[in-house]
């Protein structure tokens, strides 16, 4: 059977998974309910955090796909998989046209050498433009390079919801055949002939990992010659000249969305290896250790970092059952397994620093840590700044707005404060369009601030760029904290007066402690409160007051926001029920003798 190897990738939300799921149950490869994205925090965030493997048969043909994230702070993993893919099916909202990770996976792909076969998906939308898009990719294209074979890339108009896919916008019926035929047509086969096959000595590389219980670690890898088998002896050659033996001990390929087990493995197909236990990305797996080195893989380094503590605030050990710092570093460990992308430096004294793509990159680690039962406290964020050659250099980001006009004053404003440079600015539709390169550590904590300025409308979207000279102090919006001087349970007649100086986090009948930050003040200034001061009763009656108390539901706190509005000497505290957020000393007296000693 002959194979094909295809990546789809796209923007976040421009439909990758739905596509993929579309195909699946189009070849009958998997039940109608059935979806690539099946961990719980993908499907209740509705977007891909980690990429995925599964294979369709259609015409005697085996069809790998690769279903990659859209977000940027996992813009790793699209990097790795299209290292080991013969063509790529490139995603475009009809109606949003090409955005910030298009562009990035796009010339992530044209300078591999692949030609791209661009879907034009959701021209269903009311307001969908295919005609324009087209033109849109089209010029996109030729900004980034592309040579005459990959100019001349085919187009598929797309409802992948609806399974549907058309090479003419006149009739927008039928299935995605159109689309398969055209990745039949279009993609060359990976596998090799059978008499070339048996003369060749086995060379293949791991371009992900993952991790089993009764297995260990588990490499998903892209076999490039020859065939190995069950129990095959192995040399892995890593990049500082080492090599190293071992014994394959199980293989699976991909069958639909499942793992299929099986006791070969032939050229140009892509499956998981066990019994590899140091084995990493980018290392070549081969048969004799004269045999010459695949390219190695580079993965992107990460561009924030912070610290992970063991949880020691007064309501520590309340609600999870892993909180000591053993078990902390454990579960680190564990992650950097399969987690490429991430950085732990071990060597701190009470603290681990774990640096990332981003703020989703950690807390979607975070995330996971607190539904398995971990307590941890994390410090603020900071953008990892490097001393390259002498000189001081720091991670910038190109980030790409979509406001109406009448807010992009605000948007500008904000920007240029924190360093923001405006690259282009153009109307799209009845929207603006605005490009600015910035230092990331001026987008810290600038994601809440920007809902707020447009109400919840604006589109927001980042993509990393390079390191650049360090550009100085970064101004950015000052909000105080609104901190509770005793511990007890805050009363709704305090919490009252209180939310007339800011906004508060927290409503009646919360339990607090001293040292816990309640809520911000609009001032910029921290407070000391008590949240729990009840009314004052006597037997003496006046007008108004019996009047009822109104409180403003409080702002939610959730990991990224928590990690969005603290300041550096507050701590979050994250448990499996509760995130709250905490001055590092909690007693007035602490913060005065720290203040002094700064």
């Amino acid at each position: 059977m002959e194979i094909r190897n295809i990546a789809i990738v796209a923007h976040v939300d421009h439909g990758k998974t739905t596509l993929t799921d579309a195909l699946m149950r189009q070849t009958g490869m998997v039940s109608d309910d059935s979806s690539m994205d099946n961990n719980a925090l993908e499907q209740e965030r509705g977007i891909t955090i980690y990429s995925k493997n599964a294979s369709l048969e259609y015409k005697n043909t085996k069809i790998n796909i690769v279903d990659t994230p859209g977000h940027a702070d996992f813009g790793s993993e699209v990097e790795r998989v299209l290292r080991v893919v013969n063509s790529v099916v490139l995603l475009v909202d009809a109606q949003e046209g090409p955005m910030p990770q298009t562009r990035f996976v796009l010339k992530k792909s044209l300078d591999l050498g692949l030609r791209p076969i661009v879907v034009l998906n959701k021209i269903d939308k009311p307001a969908a433009r295919p005609e324009v898009v087209e033109e849109m990719v089209y010029e996109l294209f030729l900004d980034l390079g592309a040579d005459d074979n990959q100019l001349d890339f085919p187009v598929v108009y797309a409802n992948a919801k609806s399974g549907m896919a058309t090479l003419d916008l006149e009739n927008q019926t039928g299935d995605l055949t159109p689309l398969l035929d055209l990745i039949l047509e279009r993609v060359e086969s990976a596998s090799i002939k059978d008499n070339q096959q048996e003369q060749e000595l086995f060379r293949l590389q791991p371009f992900n990992l993952a991790y089993d219980n009764f297995l260990g670690r588990l490499a998903v890898v892209r076999v490039y010659e020859g065939e190995i088998k069950v129990g095959d002896e192995v040399y892995i050659k890593a990049d500082q000249e080492e090599i190293s033996k071992a014994k394959i001990n199980k293989i699976f390929t991909f069958h639909g969305t499942q793992r299929q087990e099986t006791e070969k493995v032939t050229s140009g197909d892509i499956a998981i290896i066990a019994g590899l236990a140091d084995v990493y990305i980018g290392q070549t797996i081969c048969k004799s250790p004269d045999q010459e080195k695949l390219p190695s893989i580079e993965i992107d380094q990460p561009t924030i970092s912070l610290n992970f503590l063991v949880n020691d605030s007064p309501f520590a050990g309340q609600e999870g059952d892993l909180v000591t710092n053993l078990q902390i570093k454990e579960r680190l460990i564990k992650e950097l397994e399969i987690n490429v992308g991430l950085r732990v430096d071990f060597s701190g004294n009470g603290y681990y620093k774990v640096s990332g793509r981003g703020e989703l990159h950690i807390a979607i680690l975070i995330e996971n840590m607190r539904r398995e039962g971990y307590e941890l406290q994390i410090s603020q964020p900071e953008a990892i700044v490097k001393e390259i050659d002498g000189q001081k250099m720091e991670p910038f980001e190109e980030v790409t707005i979509d406001v109406k006009e009448e807010k992009t004053g605000t948007i500008i404003e904000r920007l240029g404060k924190r360093k923001g440079v405006m690259i282009e600015m153009k109307p799209v539709d009845n929207i603006i369009r605005m490009i600015f390169e910035i230092p990331t550590r001026g987008l810290l904590g600038y994601r809440g601030q920007f809902i707020v300025d447009t109400k919840g409308e604006g589109i927001f979207c980042s993509r990393f760029l390079e390191m650049r000279p360090f550009v100085g102090n970064i101004e950015k919006r000052k909000t105080g904290s609104m901190i509770s001087m005793i511990g007890g349970k805050a009363l709704g007649y305090s919490l009252f007066n209180l939310q007339q100086r800011g906004t508060l986090y927290i409503g009646a009948g919360i339990q607090v402690y001293e040292g816990m930050v309640i809520g911000n003040t609009s001032k910029g200034e921290d407070i000391t409160v008590n949240p729990i001061k009840g009314k004052q009763l006597t037997n003496v009656r006046a007008a108004g007051t019996d009047d009822a108390i109104q409180l403003v539901p409080p702002v939610n706190l959730t990991i990224e926001r928590g990690m969005e509005i603290m300041s550096a000497d507050e701590y979050l505290e994250i448990t499996p029920k509760s995130v709250r957020l905490r001055k590092k000393g909690l007693t007035e007296n602490q913060r005065v003798m720290e203040k002094r000693r700064k």
